[in-house]
């Protein structure tokens, strides 16, 4: 890759910031996870729990060819938009079309009836109902893919905490004093929000002459061989609470199964959760056996883990289990780090499990 399109990309990069607002991002520490896995030889890598997609879009722009995968569908939107995806953009016509209604489409009143006063004013829920259908009806999958995570950003910016876990419109709309959170971005219409980061999804759209593909797949399910797998998992902190990203992150899953939205929805939950069974990433008594699996299953590939230092399993086992793969494992600590909602110190640490003639 030419120096000019190097820093084109970076700069591409770092207009991807409302990726940050996903928790459990990469994305301040994803240069520090390149400098510790650019030693490596590889030119083919699978981020096996993609999530926002920060570390795969870093590597895509480093020229290696990405596999992205992630679970929940509205993630592997997001990889498809960013990393799969390396031409197609919304136009001005398209985004003409998002924002506004059409004679010949009907559109749905689910997300007003559905989830008034839980998350958003009822004004925003027609907002939301309407730029759904339209968006479905676009006739290019990646041009929908990247209305969607300009949906999902849109989303995210305007809640407090910037998650769905519970029912809490009051703490945007109540006239108090406030110690946190950003009251003019919560007001701020959502066509504004959409409009800046359907700029920003388009702005991140580059080829790095690789064919990219992503993925949506539970881990144990993907096949195919990668010259490195980078395993981000879900957290389970000392206490043996997991972080549940379906539980965190279930208004945007519904999203896009609008469809079948109404049929996953546990009405029991005052904020309208997904039903959905524990996965086992965020089982104490099932982690153990998981990560046994894990590393197993992509044993031929350099295998580069990244967990948080207080977590289960602690990162000696972690280190053990590892080493029944691989011949060697490395462990770097980026110190300071500070996580979002985290009162614990702790740090993030990255294992590398090789073989001996890879790095």
């Amino acid at each position: 890759m030419n120096t000019n399109l190097t820093q084109e990309i970076a700069g591409n990069l770092s207009k991807l910031a409302p990726l940050t607002r996903y928790q459990g991002s990469k994305s301040k520490i994803v240069e520090w996870i390149w400098e510790n896995v650019k030693e490596i030889n590889f030119e083919s890598a699978l981020d096996a729990f993609g999530g926002t997609g920060i570390v795969g879009y870093f590597l895509k722009m480093k020229g290696k060819q990405v596999f992205y995968n992630d679970i929940l569908k509205s993630n592997y939107y997001i990889g498809t938009a960013l990393i799969e995806n390396d031409a197609v953009r919304l136009s001005k016509d398209d985004i003409d079309f998002l924002l506004q209604p059409h004679p010949d489409i009907t559109y749905p009143t689910f997300i007003q009836d559905t989830f008034s006063d839980i998350y958003y004013t009822d004004e925003e829920n027609r907002w939301r109902d309407m730029v759904i259908q339209n968006i479905e009806n676009l006739d290019n999958f990646y041009k929908r893919t990247l209305a969607y995570y300009a949906l999902f950003q849109s989303c995210i910016i305007k809640r407090p905490y910037n998650l769905f876990h519970r029912k809490n419109l009051y703490m945007r709309t109540s006239n108090v004093k406030r110690s946190f959170g950003n009251k003019v971005t919560w007001d701020t219409p959502f066509e504004e929000h959409f409009l800046n980061f359907v700029n920003e999804a388009n702005g991140g759209v580059f080829s790095n002459g690789k064919k990219n593909k992503a993925l949506n797949l539970d881990v144990f399910d993907i096949e195919g061989d990668y010259d490195l797998v980078y395993i981000d998992t879900p957290y389970i902190s000392r206490e043996g609470v997991g972080v549940d990203y379906l539980d965190f992150y279930h208004f945007l899953e519904g999203i896009v199964n609008h469809q079948k939205w109404g049929d996953m929805i546990d009405y029991r939950s005052k904020h309208r959760r997904i039903k959905h069974k524990k996965p086992v990433w965020c089982d104490k008594n099932m982690i153990y056996t998981a990560f046994n699996k894990l590393f197993e299953k992509f044993q031929d590939a350099s295998i580069v883990v990244s967990y948080r230092s207080d977590g289960i399993p602690s990162i000696e086992n972690l280190t053990r289990i590892l080493r029944k793969s691989k011949p060697v494992v490395k462990e770097a600590r980026y110190g300071g780090y500070k996580y979002v909602l985290s009162n614990n110190n702790s740090e993030e640490c990255l294992l590398l499990g090789l073989n001996e003639n890879k790095g």
